[in-house]
């Protein structure tokens, strides 16, 4: 497996053709089908125009009463509200979110780095239809199929520290079943379902600190089964999930 980023991106700004320029910058850092670019969450929301300026939020009743029991500003309330289906847990000042998309994570994942001052980025709306997108573009133009993830940072329940996870997927298939499968012993394996995705996003976070300005990488070596995608895939539901509130 190789990693390595893509350089000469310029800053991007709402209403730039992304697609097209992740795939011309894909392509010329010598890009080829079977690839997987792994793209940032905060470039696609940019050019997708899901910046918001604080000031313009005008908090409403829910979101003065959250910050009063938080301490929070009431415009980040108002808008961690209004991107989220529901707040999972809370603790002080922290929140931690069930996003529109069904991903839990702090703040509806809304974040003000590497952002104007007084400004915040959203997730994509669809972040699936948003890698479909960028997949549809950089396939046409390495001349074959490629897989895009795009990858957003969350903490973990129970493990220190950020990882980059994946919100979008396009071109191959999220989790691989292992199911009914057999170990080296020969057992049948029952539980084992590989986040292929995830794992691509994480591989593809090394490179992208926050201060480095590479927001896409591409990963080679790495054999994935040719699919529509989504990160859907991803989402253990709640009826599964034995640590979520129900």
């Amino acid at each position: 497996m190789r990693i390595h980023a893509v350089p000469g991106l310029p800053e991007v700004h709402p209403g730039d053709p992304l697609p097209e320029m992740i795939a011309r910058a894909v392509a010329d850092e010598g890009g080829a089908p079977g690839d997987v670019v792994v793209v940032a969450q905060k470039i696609v929301s940019k050019a997708e125009g899901r910046l918001v300026r604080i000031a313009d939020v005008r908090p409403g009743p829910s979101a003065e009463l959250l910050a009063e029991e938080t301490g929070r500003d009431p415009r980040m309330c108002e808008l961690i509200l209004s991107e989220s289906r529901r707040i999972v847990r809370r603790r002080n000042s922290t929140l931690i979110c069930e996003t529109r998309h069904g991903f839990i994570c702090a703040n509806a994942g809304i974040d003000a780095s590497n952002v104007r001052y007084g400004h915040v980025v959203l997730l994509p709306v669809d972040p699936d239809r948003s890698a479909r997108h960028l997949q549809s573009a950089i396939s046409a133009r390495v001349g074959g199929r490629v897989g895009v993830v795009i990858t957003d940072t969350h903490g973990r329940a129970f493990r220190r520290g950020i990882i980059n996870v994946a919100i979008g997927v396009a071109g191959f298939r999220a989790v691989v079943d292992h199911r009914g499968g057999s170990d080296r012993e020969g057992r049948t394996l029952v539980a084992t379902e590989q986040a292929l995705a995830d794992e691509l996003a994480a591989a593809g976070g090394i490179m992208m600190d926050k201060g480095g300005g590479f927001p896409v990488v591409i990963v080679s070596g790495v054999v994935t089964d040719p699919a529509p995608g989504g990160a859907d895939a991803l989402v253990r539901p709640a009826e599964y999930d034995l640590f979520r509130g129900q």
